[in-house]
């Protein structure tokens, strides 16, 4: 694995690339992200489950699952009018309601006044034709979109939590694959960069998390399956 600024990234097979996501998820689980101590944590909390959905699992391929996903995320991700649970209308109405304490401030010779709420004006109006965009682009049929984004930059993830991107290239007769993950906030990342370490010293031999076909075990032997172990991503030395 390499460390820098811009992430953790391994360069390798598709089992590297799964095991690097598990490393990383494991390192955020350790860390505590998906069990928050206060109502602010939350939407890291969350961003953890969207970044468990997408990283790439041993079962999946880049092109289909991955790519599939990738659509799937930025369609669904909320902008900042959206996430403040405003229409576009709303905020057009409060930009001019900006513009009009503006005027009134200029008449008052306030120019600070009048420059903050020009300056308010104008992001209301981005706001509003940034969820108006987006609300288009979702009533877009879904196969033309995701074909679109596919294009434009197939395999990534970001949101609040993680920034991450995964690349392909030939190598020889077979395929390399880059994937990059970072963790955006600081103090966060130097927590993971001290984890993804140590499971380097202490972790013999990483298991890979394979899906498993419950209903079929099930039928086969006509009992319930064994529960999962509590931790089956690792092994560890004695």
């Amino acid at each position: 694995m390499e460390e820098s600024i811009s992430g953790f990234k391994v360069r390798g097979d598709w089992v590297d690339v799964v095991e690097h996501g598990e490393r990383i998820t494991r390192a955020l689980r350790d860390a505590g992200v998906h069990e928050p101590d206060t109502d602010a944590e939350a939407p890291l909390a969350r961003a953890f489950e969207e970044w468990e959905e997408w990283r790439p699992k041993s079962h999946e391929t880049l092109d289909a699952d991955v790519s599939e996903k990738t659509a799937e995320q930025a369609h669904l991700q909320e902008g900042k009018g959206e996430r403040a649970g405003k229409e576009p209308n709303e905020d057009v109405k409060t930009a001019g309601e900006k513009l009009s304490a503006s005027y009134e401030a200029l008449e008052d010779e306030d120019a600070e006044g009048a420059v903050d709420n020009w300056r308010e004006s104008i992001d209301y109006v981005t706001r509003a034709a940034d969820s108006a965009g987006r609300k288009a682009l979702r009533r877009v049929e879904d196969t033309v979109y995701k074909r679109v984004m596919t294009q434009l930059a197939p395999y990534y993830f970001d949101n609040e939590l993680i920034s991450a991107n995964v690349q392909q290239s030939g190598r020889g007769n077979g395929t390399e694959f880059v994937f990059e993950v970072n963790v955006n906030d600081d103090e966060l990342k130097a927590e993971v960069s001290d984890r993804l370490a140590e499971y380097e010293d202490t972790v013999d031999r990483w298991h890979v998390e394979v899906e498993k076909d419950l209903e079929t075990a099930e039928a086969i032997e006509g009992a319930e399956p064994p529960p999962e172990p509590e931790d089956p991503s690792r092994e560890t030395t004695n």
